[in-house]
């Protein structure tokens, strides 16, 4: 445990300093003794963002449910508390006990934005380790990360010794038991991670040699001994019976989501050529509405939240969606508990949600039609209309919503300027029907958030082998739409830095060579990256340059069928072919249905993870 007086003085300098305090209701508090397995899980970006995070909050909660395993919480400090700690000469440590990260068993990283990779180089320096895996011998933490972007773990796999792919309920737990019986037996690191490498889900980076062609390409990777070929992501196929913790810790600050989340189901059949999330979270799998209900309830019983958000990729797609909010509104009816109901696809919105969203506090309506032409919206397979469009519109509007949140992308493969216009059409469209609503049915005041975010091409999606447009593309398109937005009243618009995009396609579809960039660009004090206020693009351009890396080789470039690329090595279910017939499809405007109407052979069947 670190001297708690010297924190206590830090503390009293910094921001914010109950995002280092701990303490809160919820926390979970153990005896600890010898034997037991200690696990931090390390989030690399503020105590808001990380307190916000569903995942680390379920898997904080499963894990702490096993005996003699304890897990505890650490987030990405502020500069001004790196800065603090590294004068006071004290370590990163965690929040429940106080205890330096350097002296867990187990320090597990959650990687969900490609912009917070420099952040985990910080955490672990401020933790005493060495930041490359090679360097940490028998005495050192264990360092795995899980989350969205280790489907291409490469860019980082220089710095864990493995990863978790998929869903972590169940070989987490698996991995640990592993952990200490290894423990038990005196085993080395080396041999615990030989056999880690044989749980289903696990990426053991060390276990395989990378080469590469003259082109700089990937020409192949050689796994050692007994590790797999390719690792299969992991899922929990009975997600109704899954873990879920309705004593979630209630945080000191405001943070970005400040309420309960109910995740309703997991995966989407809609298959969007540009949505990475619903290519590797398939196949959908749905809690029950009788579980969700008793879920909701518990948790904003045993927490005091005044909000409850239903989370999944695409919440007016589940099944039970009608009897979910009609009973859930009526549960909470006077009682000052909002309901949110994000990611409602247009085709499946139903004017009986707003009515009934209007009896409860509510948060708008939030829809993402994606593209602003219909022919865009075919080639990245939205399979939408606008005729869904304005007639969701006019629902939400008839039922007293004068609030909607509508989000769009530019830059997407096959796109022209009448594709960005049109997004400024469609909301000039909108507020005419908002006027076209008798005055007293609509909401008081036209509000029509227009969010645009830059396309960044994914791994394992259809457009894993297109180009990012360059940067000067991408800011014409946003002053052009800027314009053209303008003189549409009550419109606000908000648009992404397409600098950060840049880099996130880079470190989206990189290789192991960029390890040299990230210790460059953290060397430089390059830390949450994401934040617009802290991003230096000129650090960043220092450390491409320094490292005598070509950004644009991993960003800018169009890929052929026939490459090896940096995230093979990982399988999540759906075949590289079928995503090459589906970019082949999207050139010709042409459109997939949605699974549910009929297999349309994504391999999950073959694979077994289909139900």
């Amino acid at each position: 445990m670190i001297d708690t007086n010297r924190l206590d003085d830090i503390l009293s300098r910094v921001s914010k300093p109950a995002r280092y305090t701990g303490g809160e209701l919820g926390e979970i508090k153990k005896n600890i003794h010898a034997g037991m397995t200690r696990f931090a899980f390390c989030f690399p970006d503020v105590y808001e963002v990380g307190m916000s995070h569903l995942g680390t909050s379920i898997l904080y909660h499963l894990l702490n449910t096993l005996p003699d395993v304890y897990a505890e919480r650490c987030f990405a400090p502020w500069p001004d508390m790196e800065q603090a700690l590294r004068e006071a000469g004290l370590p990163l440590y965690s929040l429940e006990t106080k205890t330096p990260l350097g002296e867990f068993d187990i320090l597990g990283f959650s990687l969900s934005y490609e912009m917070s990779y420099t952040n985990v180089l910080a955490m672990l320096a401020l933790a005493g380790l060495p930041l490359r895996a090679a360097d940490r011998g028998e005495g050192f933490p264990l360092v795995l990360a899980g989350g969205g972007c280790t489907v291409n773990p490469e860019p980082m796999a220089d710095f864990f010794d493995l990863f978790v792919i998929g869903e972590g309920e169940e070989v987490l737990v698996e991995l640990i038991e592993l952990y200490r019986r290894h423990r038990r037996a005196g085993t080395d690191r080396h041999a615990f991670l030989r056999a880690a490498a044989g749980i289903e889900g696990i990426y053991v980076p060390s276990l395989y040699d990378v080469t590469y062609n003259a082109d700089g390409t990937v020409a192949e990777y050689t796994p050692k001994g007994d590790a797999p070929a390719a690792v299969r992501k992991r899922i929990v196929r009975n997600f109704d019976a899954s873990f879920y913790p309705t004593t979630p810790i209630v945080p000191y600050l405001g943070v970005v989501h400040d309420r309960v989340t109910v995740e309703v189901m997991r995966g989407c059949t809609r298959g969007c050529r540009f949505c990475q999330a619903g290519f590797i979270c398939r196949p959908v799998r749905e809690r029950s509405a009788d579980t969700l209900i008793r879920q909701a309830q518990e948790a904003v019983k045993n927490t005091g939240h005044e909000e409850v958000s239903m989370c999944s990729l695409s919440t007016g797609d589940y099944s039970e969606i009608g009897r979910l909010v009609c009973t859930l509104s009526d549960a909470f009816a006077g009682s000052g508990v909002s309901l949110a109901v994000p990611s409602l696809r247009l085709d499946s919105f139903e004017s009986e949600y707003a009515a009934k969203l209007r009896e409860v506090r509510n948060t708008g309506l939030t829809f993402a039609p994606e593209a602003g032409t219909q022919r865009l919206r075919d080639i990245i397979n939205k399979n939408i209309t606008e005729d869904d469009i304005f007639r969701a519109a006019r629902e939400a509007f008839e039922a007293g919503q004068n609030g909607i949140k509508l989000y769009f992308m530019i830059g997407l493969p096959g796109e022209t300027m009448e594709d960005v216009l049109g997004i400024a059409d469609i909301a000039a469209r909108l507020r005419d029907i908002y006027y076209e609503v008798p005055k007293e049915k609509r909401g008081p005041k036209f509000k029509l958030t227009v969010s645009v975010a830059c396309f960044v091409p994914k791994p394992h999606t259809p457009f894993q082998w297109a180009a990012q447009d360059s940067l000067e593309a991408l800011a014409e398109k946003q002053r052009r739409l800027k314009d053209a937005l303008r003189p549409v009243k009550g419109v606000k618009y908000n648009y992404h830095d397409a600098r950060t995009s840049f880099l996130e396609a880079v470190f989206a579809r990189g290789d192991r060579r960029l390890s040299a960039v990230l210790e460059t660009a953290y060397e430089s004090g390059c830390r949450f990256d994401s934040w617009l206020e802290m991003f230096d693009f000129d650090k960043w351009q220092a450390a491409v340059a320094a490292a005598g890396i070509d950004p644009g080789f991993y960003a800018a470039r169009e890929r052929q069928y026939a490459e090896t690329l940096p995230w093979d090595i990982i399988d999540i279910g759906v075949d590289k072919a079928y995503l090459w017939k589906e970019k082949q499809r999207s050139e010709q405007a042409a459109t997939t249905p949605d699974c549910r109407e009929g297999c349309t052979g994504c391999g999950l069947m073959k694979a077994g993870l289909c139900p």
